[in-house]
C-alpha cells in the first residue's frame, strides 16, 4: 500500500508505542526476577514489583520466581505477536519518506538501525521462547498451558545465554534510537518526533 502522508499511520504509531511499553516492561521484569530465590514462599497474590499499585491474584499458589518467570513468558509471547504484526504492517504499508532535511548519512544510519531493531525485536522473544520450551517447565500464557517443556538442559542453557546477549544488543540499539530521536527533537528541531504521534 502506498503511504502518501508525511506521518506514520495510526496503526503503525499504536504498534510502535505498544511495543515500546512491552520492551520496557520486559527489561524491567527481567532484571527484577533475575535475583529472586528459587525456594521463596508460595503465595496466592503478588504486589507487582512491590510498588503497591496492583496486586495480581492467582488461581493456585506460586513462588515469586515461578510467578515472575511465567509473567515474563506471557508478556514475551504477547510482545512477539505484536512485533510480528508490526513487521507485517511494515511490509504491506510503505512508510513516509524521510524528511528532506536529513543528511545522506542520517538516512543510512536510520535505515540500518530500524532494520536491526526489527531483527533483534524478533530474536529476543524467539530465543526466549526456545529457551522456555527446552526447560522442564514449558510455556504458559497467563496460566494457560501452551507447550510442554522438553527438559533439554544443554539447549536451554545455550539459548539462555543467547537470549541475554541479544537482549543487551537490542538495549544498545534502543539507546541509539532514543538518542537519534532526541537529537532531531532538540538539536535539529525538525518534525521527526511528531510523525510518530497520534493526531
Amino acid at each position: 500500500m502506498t503511504q502518501t502522508s508525511t506521518r506514520y499511520s495510526k496503526t503503525a504509531v499504536i504498534l510502535h508505542w505498544l511495543i515500546a511499553i512491552f520492551i520496557v516492561l520486559m527489561f524491567s521484569l527481567g532484571w527484577f526476577m533475575a535475583d529472586l530465590p528459587k525456594d521463596g514462599p508460595k503465595q496466592m497474590a503478588y504486589d507487582l514489583f512491590d510498588l503497591g499499585i496492583y496486586t495480581w491474584q492467582l488461581t493456585e499458589e506460586a513462588s515469586p520466581r515461578t510467578f515472575y518467570f511465567n509473567l515474563h513468558k506471557s508478556l514475551g509471547l504477547t510482545a512477539l505477536a505484536l512485533i510480528a504484526l508490526r513487521i507485517l504492517w511494515r511490509i504491506t504499508h510503505t512508510p513516509p519518506a524521510p524528511l528532506s532535511s536529513y543528511k545522506a548519512i542520517e538516512k543510512k544510519i536510520a535505515t540500518a538501525t530500524h532494520h536491526a531493531l526489527y531483527l533483534l525485536m524478533l530474536a529476543v522473544p524467539v530465543t526466549g521462547l526456545i529457551m522456555a520450551i527446552n526447560s522442564k517447565y514449558g510455556v504458559k500464557w497467563f496460566g494457560v498451558d501452551l507447550i510442554a517443556g522438553l527438559d533439554n538442559k544443554p539447549v536451554r542453557d545455550f539459548f539462555e545465554h543467547t537470549h541475554e546477549l541479544v537482549g543487551l544488543v537490542l538495549l544498545a540499539l534502543i539507546v541509539i534510537h532514543l538518542l537519534g530521536a532526541l537529537k532531531h527533537q532538540f538539536i535539529d528541531k525538525d518534525e521527526t518526533m511528531s510523525r510518530m504521534r497520534l493526531k
